[in-house]
């Protein structure tokens, strides 16, 4: 029961209450199961009934939305079609070495992580939303934050890290629905309030917005980026001064979503299609990292991976432009999964 009592709290009933007031248009109907309004079926006129859970929809075949979830297979899959992908190796939890006959513990990621040089990127193999996601400088950081991954899944990624702009592209029937570039946590000074105080500022715009984004304002991460700037939450910061507080983008973690989908290159678009289709998906959210702005014709970029079940809960909350476009995004997936 505990379980559930998460998932329902982290996913929530979004995307159910999308479908209830997009679903009378095609003469369907919506069924969600009432304690938990996690999952769902949708019957549609012509007596097929298809199915959803939290964001997951009955659209992607299982083979390649589990490839999907799974970032180190997908990314040599992405790697050996040609796509650039973000150097990086597995290592697993002890439990799980002993279980594979592996030798890939904690302590070979370290000499890994030691031998392609600090900082490295450590992030579970399986998560999502940015959770468990970190840059470790230093040998106690890194060990943290393996610890930290590995009490959340058996496998753990170290990557070298890659410097640009994070942006989402979302696909559906190779056609780009929408793209928005994540900027992770962020504050701005006002000249007289502290760090705690200006992200207790923006919580309270969350809330406003309707948006259930938790700032969580004792994350070790955060602590360690603002040692790093020579700062703390205690910090004034000065009018217009502006401090990064994560180094994931993730719009679950707190980032801000800026919308591109009118403005990005043709040529990332056609990317993002042929991305989708190859790893055999229908709908697809292809996250980019870009060295330089994804209005610009592709040059140097980077996959960063591939989700069968982009969640765009946070997304929508950003304005009554990307509500439309989300909207319209599911009325399209209806249809396409009647």
């Amino acid at each position: 029961m505990a379980t559930r009592m998460k998932k329902k709290k982290m996913v929530g009933p979004l995307l159910g209450q999308i479908f209830r007031k997009l679903a009378p248009k095609l003469g369907a109907t919506i069924l969600i199961e009432p304690e938990w309004r996690v999952v769902g079926q949708i019957a549609f006129k012509n007596g097929r009934k298809r199915y959803f859970r939290g964001s997951t929809l009955d659209l992607n075949p299982v083979g390649a939305s589990d490839i999907a979830k799974d970032k180190d297979y997908a990314a040599f899959f992405m790697k050996r079609m040609g796509y650039p992908t973000v150097p990086g190796k597995t290592f697993f939890s002890r439990e799980h070495c002993r279980a594979i006959g592996s030798r890939r513990n904690i302590d070979a990621a370290y000499r890994y992580a030691a031998k392609i040089g600090f900082p490295v990127v450590v992030k579970p193999n399986s998560g999502s939303q940015g959770v468990g996601m970190a840059k470790a400088y230093t040998k106690r950081e890194f060990y943290q934050a393996m610890r930290f991954v590995f009490a959340r899944d058996r496998v753990a990624l170290v990557q070298s890290p890659i410097h640009g702009r994070d942006y989402r592209i979302v696909v559906l029937d190779r056609k780009v629905i929408s793209a928005y570039e994540r900027v992770p946590l962020n504050v701005i000074g006002d000249g007289r309030s502290t760090i705690r105080q200006l992200l207790t500022e923006k919580q309270k715009g969350f809330a406003v917005s309707g948006r259930d984004t938790i700032i969580r304002a004792e994350d070790k991460r955060i602590a360690y980026n603002l040692k790093r700037q020579r700062l703390s939450m205690r910090s004034v910061l000065a009018r217009g001064q502006k401090v990064y507080l994560l180094d994931n983008a993730n719009l679950s973690s707190g980032g801000d979503a800026v919308d591109v989908t009118d403005a990005i290159h043709p040529g990332f678009k056609k990317i993002a299609v042929c991305l989708t289709r190859d790893m055999g998906l229908r709908i697809c959210g292809v996250d980019l990292m870009v060295d330089g702005d994804i209005t610009g014709k592709p040059s140097i970029y980077w996959i960063l991976e591939v989700n069968a079940a982009p969640g765009l809960d946070h997304y929508v909350k950003t304005g009554k432009v990307q509500q439309k476009i989300v909207e319209d995004m599911y009325l399209k997936v209806l249809k396409a999964m009647q």
